[in-house]
């Protein structure tokens, strides 16, 4: 369908103008006053028909219309409008990457162009719906104008924001005469075997002082996981203790007592496995005497619902702190940041492959946000 503007200076006259031209099967579209008597010697009216037309004509082809009265000649335009939808349909694209659209509707808000990226970065790192909603919002009403048209400036603005939600356990060695026991805790195959490894050699032989590290393993279920940390030890020259009964790890730790610090490896299960979990707990409370730091270990390639249904069931355990593995295996990171957040624990370590000890990460703020802003793991 081709679209025809017809001018007269009434209605009428723009109207048998276009009649005139197209016949009386042309359909009117609009009829608008585009000029007044004052700002000329006449009146001017604009009607526009369309018409079925077999081939797309050039763009606003000139055509000839007279006036019937005064054999006035005025310029009807043709116009092709095929360039100017596609161009609306790009605006309309890029309006809808701005509409708010969570999965609740007590929001609502609108993205302003300049936050389009970054706000599709935040989709598409799975970040919190909720804390996307509160930061954007605040973001939206408190920075300066003059920041909202810099690119680089609105980025170094949101990684300001994130850096100050992700709560951090910044790595603080011991002096000589101090020890520490950390119980490492969590689900079957998220890596606690290997990041106990990695720990050991880190504070046994790369940090400025090499300190004197024991290992406890109460994993007598699963197949293997003795041999494995056997493995490690007898590589790294550590002393490992297999405990079996938790009447048994008071003694165990005893024999541990020269260590600065003790890592203690517990059986994976299920979150859903209540039984196990309280037998990690018999353990425990055989040594409640002593500071048992409980660090969750999780897998970073998991929704932010399955890390809250993991902690929610080992949180009777008293977990102090986080540390994140798997990091290498997946592109999104904002369950990461979001779930520390809501949880208040703070991380202390990243795991990004299985090479031991290399593939570990002091826990960094930094770091994470690096890796949610290019949705990748870097490895250092």
């Amino acid at each position: 369908m081709n679209m025809l503007s017809f001018l007269g200076e009434t209605p009428t006259i723009a109207l048998q103008n276009a009649q005139k031209e197209c016949g009386e099967d042309a359909i009117v579209i609009s009829t608008k006053k585009i000029s007044d008597a004052s700002d000329s010697n006449s009146n001017m009216y604009e009607v526009i028909v369309a018409i079925e037309g077999e081939k797309q004509q050039p763009f606003k082809r000139k055509i000839v219309a007279k006036d019937p009265k005064k054999d006035t000649q005025f310029k009807a335009q043709f116009y092709d409008f095929k360039e100017e939808i596609l161009k609306m349909q790009d605006a309309i694209a890029q309006v809808q990457k701005t509409i708010w659209d969570p999965k609740s509707q007590l929001y609502d808000l609108t993205i302003p162009p300049e936050f389009v990226d970054i706000y599709s970065l935040f989709e598409q790192n799975e970040f919190d719906q909720e804390m996307t909603y509160t930061i954007m919002k605040k973001t939206i009403k408190q920075l300066p104008v003059a920041m909202k048209s810099n690119p680089k400036k609105i980025n170094d603005f949101f990684k300001l924001i994130l850096r100050r939600i992700i709560p951090i356990k910044k790595e603080e060695p011991l002096r000589r005469h101090q020890r520490k026991i950390v119980m490492m805790v969590g689900p079957t195959g998220v890596g606690k075997t290997t990041t106990i490894a990695k720990l050991a050699a880190r504070y046994a032989y790369k940090m400025s002082a090499n300190y004197k590290v024991g290992i406890v393993t109460l994993d007598s279920f699963r197949v293997g996981a003795i041999e494995q940390l056997q493995a490690y030890t007898n590589i790294m020259r550590l002393p490992l203790e297999v405990v079996k009964k938790p009447e048994d790890l008071i003694e165990a730790l005893l024999r541990l007592k020269d260590c600065n610090y003790i890592f203690i490896d517990t059986a994976g299960s299920s979150q859903y496995d209540v039984d196990k979990i309280e037998l990690i707990n018999e353990y425990q409370i055989k040594v409640d005497e002593l500071p048992i730091e409980k660090t969750l270990v999780l897998p970073a390639n998991v929704k932010q619902t399955d890390l809250q249904e993991i902690y929610n069931n080992y949180s009777r355990l008293g977990i102090n702190y986080l540390t994140f593995t798997k990091l290498d295996e997946t592109r999104s990171f904002g369950n990461l940041i979001s779930f520390s957040h809501k949880t208040k624990k703070s991380i202390t370590y990243f795991s990004v492959g299985q090479n031991v000890p290399d593939d570990l990460i002091v826990s960094d703020a930094m770091f994470l946000i690096d890796c949610f802003m290019n949705r990748n793991c870097p490895r250092r």
